[in-house]
C-alpha cells in the first residue's frame, strides 16, 4: 500500500476489514484508561464550590471567590496547548504509545497532590498558587492524552469504523465524567455539608490518583500503532517540525478542526460540568438531585457518543455533525428555560440534552481524517488544545460574568456556538474533497 493510500486511510489495514478481537481490545482498553484519566481532570469542577471556600480568604465575595475558583480550573485548558504540542511532537517522531504513557503519569502525581494539599487556613496565599501549579500539570497530561487516544485507536482499525472508534474512546472519556459525577453523588448523599468541607472533598482526589496509576498499568498491555510502525520501516517520518508542517500546509484542516472542537467544549463545559452547579446557585436545586440528574444526562452521552460515531461511519461527518448540533441547541434551550421555572421533568429532559451532547463522538472523527498520518498527532492535538485552551477555558468565566446580567446567558451560548457546529458541518461537507486531496498530496 503506498503512502496516498495510507495517508487517507489512516491505517495500513484495509478499508474493509471487519472490527477484530484485537481491535475491540485495543478500544476497550484505551476507552477504559482514557475514562480513568478524565476522572482526574474533571473531578475539580464537582468541588468548585468547596475548594473556592477553603482556597481562597473567607472574607472574599462569593462572586469573586467563584471567578477566581474557575480561574484555575481554567488554567487546566491553558496548560492543554504546551502539553498537547510538545507531547504530539514526540508522538509523530517516537511512537504513539510511548506519549500514552507520559500523559498519565502527568496526570496521577498531581491529582493526587491536591489530595493532599494544604488550605488557605494553613498555608494562606501558596496553597492557591499550589493548586494552580497542580492544575497546569493536569493541563498539560489531558492535552496529549485526548489527541493522542484517538490517533491511537484510529490507527487500529479500517477507515470504515472511524467514526465508531472515535465515538468509542469519547464515550470512555465521558465516562470519567460520569465516574466523577457518581462519585460527588456519592458523597453528598453519604457525608454532610461539613464532613464534605473538612476531609470528605480531598477523597476523589486521592482517589484519582490511585485511578491514574492503574490506567498505567493497563496501558502496558497496548502496543504501537501499525501506521506509525510502517512510517518507520519506510522512514516517512515527519522531516521538519510537525508543528511547522501542519501550520503551514493545513490551514484548512485546523480551521475546521476548531471550529468542531469550540463545539464539543460549549456540549461539554456549560451544559454538563457547570449546569449542576448552576441550579443550585440559581433555583436552589438540591445537590443530590442535580447530580443525581447530571449522571443521568452522562450516560445518555455515552450512549449518543456510539450512536453519533456510528452514523458518521454510515452517512458522513457533516451531516451527522450538523443535526447534533441543532439538537444540541434545541435540547437544551428547551430544558434550561423550564428548569429555572419547573424542574418536574429535570431527569427526562436533562436525559435527552445529555444524548445530543454525544456530539462529542463525531469531532474527532472529522478533526482525525483532516491530517496525514506524519503530522495527525501534532494537526489534531493543536488544533484540539488550543481550541480548547481558548473557549473551554473560558468558558466557565465568561458564563458566570454574563450570568450577572442575565440568568438565561448559558442557554443562548450554547445556542449560539451550535450554529457554529452547522456552519463547520457545511464546510465539512463542501470542502471534504479538498481537504483529502490536500492530505493525499503531503
Amino acid at each position: 500500500m503506498d503512502t496516498e493510500t495510507r495517508n487517507i486511510q489512516g491505517t495500513t489495514q484495509s478499508e474493509h476489514r471487519h472490527l477484530t478481537w484485537k481491535d475491540g481490545k485495543t478500544l476497550s482498553l484505551s476507552a477504559l484508561g482514557g475514562a480513568l484519566e478524565f476522572y482526574d481532570f474533571v473531578i475539580f469542577v464537582y468541588f468548585a464550590n468547596v475548594v473556592g471556600g477553603l482556597f481562597f480568604p473567607a472574607d472574599m465575595p462569593d462572586w469573586m471567590r467563584q471567578v477566581q475558583t474557575y480561574g484555575i480550573f481554567a488554567a487546566g485548558y491553558l496548560a492543554r496547548p504546551l502539553g498537547g504540542i510538545i507531547m504530539a511532537h514526540f508522538g509523530d517522531l517516537l511512537g504513539r504509545k510511548r506519549m500514552f504513557m507520559l500523559s498519565i503519569f502527568l496526570m496521577a502525581v498531581p491529582t493526587m497532590a491536591i489530595g493532599l494539599m494544604p488550605t488557605y487556613q494553613s498555608v494562606g496565599i501558596l496553597a492557591p498558587l499550589l493548586l494552580l501549579l497542580c492544575r497546569v500539570f493536569q493541563g498539560a497530561a489531558i492535552g496529549g492524552e485526548a489527541p493522542g487516544a484517538w490517533v491511537f485507536v484510529t490507527e487500529h482499525v479500517s477507515k470504515r469504523h472511524i467514526g465508531l472508534a472515535c465515538g468509542t474512546l469519547s464515550a470512555g472519556l465521558v465516562a470519567g465524567i460520569l465516574i466523577g459525577s457518581l462519585v460527588a453523588t456519592g458523597l453528598h448523599s453519604s457525608m454532610s455539608a461539613e464532613q464534605i468541607k473538612q476531609y470528605g472533598w480531598r477523597l476523589p482526589f486521592l482517589l484519582g490518583g490511585v485511578f491514574g496509576f492503574i490506567t498505567m498499568y493497563l496501558r502496558r498491555w497496548l502496543h504501537e500503532t501499525p501506521i506509525f510502525k510502517q512510517m518507520q520501516e519506510d522512514k516517512e517520518l515527519a522531516e521538519e517540525l510537525p508543528i511547522k508542517s501542519v501550520l503551514k500546509d493545513h490551514t484548512p484542516s485546523v480551521l475546521v478542526s476548531m471550529a468542531v472542537t469550540w463545539v464539543l467544549t460549549a456540549a461539554i463545559v456549560v451544559t454538563i460540568l457547570m449546569t449542576p452547579s448552576l441550579l443550585q446557585k440559581l433555583i436552589h436545586l438540591n445537590p443530590e438531585t442535580s447530580l443525581e440528574a447530571n449522571s443521568v444526562a452522562i450516560v445518555c452521552i455515552l450512549i449518543g457518543c456510539l450512536v453519533s460515531g456510528a452514523l458518521a461511519d454510515r452517512f458522513g461527518n457533516g451531516p451527522i455533525m450538523a443535526i447534533f448540533s441543532i439538537g444540541l441547541a434545541v435540547s437544551y434551550w428547551v430544558f434550561y428555560s423550564t428548569m429555572l421555572q419547573d424542574t418536574t421533568y429535570l431527569f427526562p429532559m436533562y436525559a435527552v440534552v445529555g444524548f445530543f451532547v454525544g456530539i462529542v463522538g463525531v469531532v474527532p472523527a472529522i478533526a482525525v481524517k483532516s491530517f496525514p498520518a506524519p503530522i495527525r498527532f501534532s494537526g489534531l492535538s493543536f488544533s484540539y488544545n488550543v481550541a480548547y485552551a481558548i473557549f473551554g477555558g473560558t468558558t466557565p468565566m465568561f458564563v458566570s460574568a454574563m450570568i450577572m446580567k442575565s440568568a438565561y446567558a448559558p442557554m443562548y451560548y450554547v445556542a449560539g456556538v451550535s450554529v457554529v457546529g452547522v456552519l463547520a458541518s457545511l464546510a465539512v461537507m463542501r470542502f471534504r474533497p479538498r481537504l483529502d486531496l490536500a492530505i493525499s498530496a503531503a
